[in-house]
């Protein structure tokens, strides 16, 4: 049987261990902070003690050692284990946020500067700077705007996908309240008709029949999802030949209520049957 390994790495703050719970809850054997030496050994240990499912994560305290993950990950690779690696994205002002509500220290803090904002400002670029290779070769998750909730449930959608194949990640977003920074590819709908100046439509979403009805008279929308799905599936098989495992593309509005939604839904529609398919709508998923 082949071990499953989910490798968390990310931005200090961004939810690893909210993530690393979500993995525990779905039934994997989890390690927090595991130094990067020691990864080989210890799948190793794993696979000979039959182990199904590890979820490892490490940051940037092993930041000496952290250069040695990719061609750690090659080899995992070589020997036939489904490995997936996730790393964990916020904005720099929604960490220094965090930081300042939980009043922690951030592990590259310097105790002797006396501006304790600006500390943590270059402290985190710094961890940017020091992650960059591992965020390259990872599928990342933006976990800026999201609540532990959402974020629980996205990890464990994420890991319920085959392994072996290219996962398409479909999600809608208002662009009022940032662009995830975990896509792939972007695609703005703003100029398309807008059901929130229709009255009877502006408390409905994308996934109502009667917003659907509406959007679906309009060519300009049926042109922008002819033309995304026709990109699509001109890119895919290379993309997969790539050996990418995740696919992310987001679709926004001005609010992430209609026209994303409708279009992420009816892109979903059209991909499940070709490839595994997952689908998050960033706005209403936290309502």
């Amino acid at each position: 049987m082949t071990l499953e390994v989910v490798l968390i790495t990310g931005m200090s703050g961004s939810g690893k261990s909210v993530a690393l719970h979500a993995l525990e809850d779905a039934g994997y054997y989890c390690v927090d902070n595991l130094p990067p030496e020691l990864l080989l050994p210890f799948v190793g240990l794993e696979q000979h003690q039959h182990a199904r499912r590890v979820a490892i994560a490490m940051d940037v305290r092993s930041a000496t050692s952290l250069p040695l993950v990719p061609e750690q990950l090659s080899i995992l690779r070589n020997r036939n284990i489904g490995l997936r690696s996730f790393f964990l994205d916020a904005t720099t002002d929604t960490l220094v946020r965090r930081y300042s509500e939980t009043r922690r220290r951030h592990p590259l803090s310097r105790s002797d500067d006396a501006d304790a904002q600006h500390a943590l400002v270059e402290a985190i670029e710094l961890e940017r700077e020091l992650l960059g290779t591992l965020r390259e070769h990872a599928h990342v998750i933006d976990t800026s705007i999201i609540r532990s909730s959402q974020l629980q449930g996205y990890i464990k959608s994420l890991v319920s996908a085959p392994a072996a194949q290219l996962t398409l990640v479909f999600e809608s977003f208002a662009f009022k309240r940032g662009i995830p920074v975990d896509a792939d590819y972007v695609f703005d709908v703003r100029m398309l008709p807008n059901p929130h100046y229709e009255t009877a439509l502006r408390d409905l979403t994308g996934r109502d029949d009667a917003v659907s009805a509406y959007l679906r008279q309009h060519d300009d929308v049926q042109e922008m999802e002819t033309q995304i799905r026709d990109f699509l599936d001109f890119w895919l098989q290379a993309l997969a030949r790539d050996h990418r495992s995740y696919v992310t593309v987001a679709i926004g509005c001005t609010g992430g209520q209609h026209r994303s939604v409708y279009l992420v839904e009816q892109l979903v529609s059209h991909f499940s049957s070709q490839w595994a398919t997952l689908k998050r709508h960033r706005e209403l998923d936290a309502r």
